[in-house]
């Protein structure tokens, strides 16, 4: 019975943990608001920081929180994944992610920086970039991205609620990954940081 009792508190908490939560996204939001605000840490040209308040966010909807089942691709080449400049750094994708919205099932891949991973503190981080049918109308034209770390087991939650837009949006000085045609989505996702407004 004991043992019973410890299987369903596992499996709650374990529930509990890909549950949507807002103050999870309000608080994804008031750090990215103190990063731009913040002249060490803001992308921001030095006219746009003068004035800024805060980033443009779409609403939080539980609707574009999903568990996706993930799948590990194993022997993938590292490839260099094209920016918006001549650098070229090396990925590799690390799996892909499967789910549905509205019905509807898509496929993201996921992909691991090669450099990145060889240091400590970024050993478990991956890199979803995307684009969806808000591109270049409410959102920003090269797509977004979300951070995420590698799942202990076969699904994924991909918040896009969390997702930002790459530091190109806000100045050309940056250079950033491309987002890979394969991750385009047919879908309008309304979530996370819209386009900058001057």
């Amino acid at each position: 019975m004991k043992n019973l009792l410890v299987l369903l508190m596992v499996l709650q908490f374990g529930f509990a943990q890909a549950q949507f939560s807002l103050a999870a996204v309000e608080k994804f939001q008031n750090e990215l608001n103190a990063e731009y605000a913040d002249a060490k840490t803001s992308p921001l040209l030095p006219e746009d920081l003068k004035t800024f308040q805060t980033l443009d966010f779409y609403p939080a909807n539980e609707k574009f929180y999903v568990v996706a089942k993930f799948i590990r691709t194993e022997n993938e080449q590292p490839f260099e994944m094209k920016t918006s400049t001549d650098r070229k750094p090396v990925y590799v994708k690390y799996g892909e992610a499967h789910f549905s919205i509205d019905g509807q099932t898509f496929q993201l891949n996921i992909y691991r920086n090669i450099e990145l991973s060889k240091k400590e503190q970024y050993k478990d981080y991956l890199f979803l970039p995307f684009s969806d049918l808000t591109c270049g109308n409410e959102s920003y034209i090269g797509g977004k991205y979300i951070d995420m770390k590698i799942p202990q087991g076969d699904t994924i939650v991909i918040d896009f609620n969390t997702s930002y837009n790459p530091y190109c949006a806000y100045s050309h000085k940056y250079s950033c990954p491309k987002v890979p045609l394969e991750n385009d989505l047919k879908i309008a996702i309304r979530a996370g940081v819209k386009k900058f407004h001057d």
